[in-house]
């Protein structure tokens, strides 16, 4: 059980809890890894010359999965995870198992990832003080075709469409059902706007189905960098208190600017996201506000490597009494970044994951080129990792 103490301060900054679980030599590789990350021209580079060694068949597959892959991902299925998960519960940092396979698009792929996802269910049930939560994209399992249709002209689908989404809302509710069974948590993660309002009614239909009798099982994805989700967040709870069930909600900034910007830009229909980051971290900190108020409601969890936005959580958690073990609050990072954060608050008694993709490596490359993407253009975040690396190797050596 973890404590409920208050009074441990909080230090982002302290790299020797950030990287105790890593040896020498795996810190070494960390280092090596993010400063190489943290030249754009190398990622640029890099991410050039991967895809065409994939797409020429060459051997790369053993050094991806040495390096980059090692850094951000658990294994290639879920037995191989079984020592990050391992890992992470020794410093009380439990594990989501998220299945990044990506680009598939017919049913009997769709049918495969369910059934993939649905595993990850039962063994978070096996190791559940582990795994506190399973999660899935509904777009792997179901056509991003179909979801735009039936978001932007549900009137039009044909006999056939109706029976493919039909087919898509059943996996949906077979995965809810299951972690339901289970009782365990399951997020369906945020996706494109032009998907998202469909994924929403999805979510609250699951939300009035299983999360009832002061249970929280299924989570939305709310992300504020979208200028109407903090009022959609509101808007939900109002509702489910009315309706008289739990609203389970995953914060996050997001993770599609430039392809939402780009799109409503070619279509020229009002921009979904904020003018400015600073807008967007206001919303995400008064996401954070309403939600320590409305915790008869709503169980949070903070998807997010923003060390302001878990400081505010950790304050206000502080200032209204909140104990911080609460199952009510969560933070959560991706392995390998922002190590800093995530074992911190877990050494200071907070509820803490890791989302640990997993998958073949060919198969999970979009998300590492993501993450390799992401890491350059967040404002000072590889160089923020890699600075913490180097000082904590420093603090090793004056200590040797």
């Amino acid at each position: 059980m973890k404590t409920a103490i208050q009074n441990r301060s909080l230090n982002f900054d302290d790299t020797s809890i950030a990287f105790a679980h890593q040896s020498n030599s795996k810190l070494r590789k960390t280092y090596l890894i993010f400063a190489l990350m943290n030249q754009n021209w190398v990622v640029k580079i890099g991410t050039f010359f991967i895809k065409l060694a994939i797409k020429l068949g060459l051997p790369i597959k053993l050094l991806i999965k040495n390096t980059i892959f090692a850094q951000f991902c658990g294994g290639e299925s879920i037995a191989t995870c079984q020592k990050t998960i391992e890992s992470l519960a020794k410093s009380k940092i439990g594990t989501i198992l998220d299945y990044s396979v990506e680009g598939e698009d017919n049913e009997k792929d769709f049918e495969a990832t369910t059934n993939e996802v649905l595993k990850t269910i039962d063994r978070a049930a096996i190791q559940r003080e582990d795994i506190p939560f399973s999660v899935f994209k509904v777009s792997g399992i179901g056509s991003v075709d179909l979801l735009e249709k039936v978001q932007e002209f549900p009137n039009t689908l044909s006999d056939t469409e109706k029976e493919a989404f039909d087919r898509l809302r059943n996996r949906v509710d077979k995965l809810c059902r299951h972690a339901a069974e289970q009782n365990v948590r399951i997020f369906l993660d945020a996706e494109e706007s032009w998907i998202q309002d469909v994924i929403d009614d999805l979510s609250y239909e699951m939300m009035r189905k299983y999360n009832v009798k002061d249970k929280t099982i299924v989570y939305n994805t709310f992300q504020l960098y979208r200028w109407e989700s903090l009022e959609h967040l509101t808007t939900a709870c109002d509702i489910a208190r009315q309706e008289g069930y739990k609203i389970g909600a995953k914060l996050v900034r997001g993770a599609y600017i430039e392809k939402e910007r780009r799109r409503a830009a070619e279509l020229e229909y009002k921009d979904p996201i904020h003018a400015k980051k600073a807008d967007t971290d206001t919303d995400f900190n008064k996401a954070i506000h309403f939600s320590i108020e409305n915790l008869d409601v709503l169980s949070i969890c903070l998807g997010t490597h923003n060390e302001e936005s878990c400081l505010l959580c950790a304050d206000l958690m502080k200032d209204k009494g909140v104990a911080i073990s609460d199952e009510r609050i969560w933070f959560a990072q991706l392995l390998g970044m922002s190590d800093n954060i995530s074992f911190n608050l877990a050494n200071a008694g907070y509820n803490v994951a890791k989302y640990v993709p997993y998958g073949p490596v060919e198969a999970v490359m979009p998300y590492l080129f993501r993450r390799a993407e992401e890491n350059t253009s967040i404002a000072g975040q590889s160089s923020r990792e890699f600075l913490l690396i180097k000082k904590e190797r420093s603090r090793r050596k004056s200590n040797a």
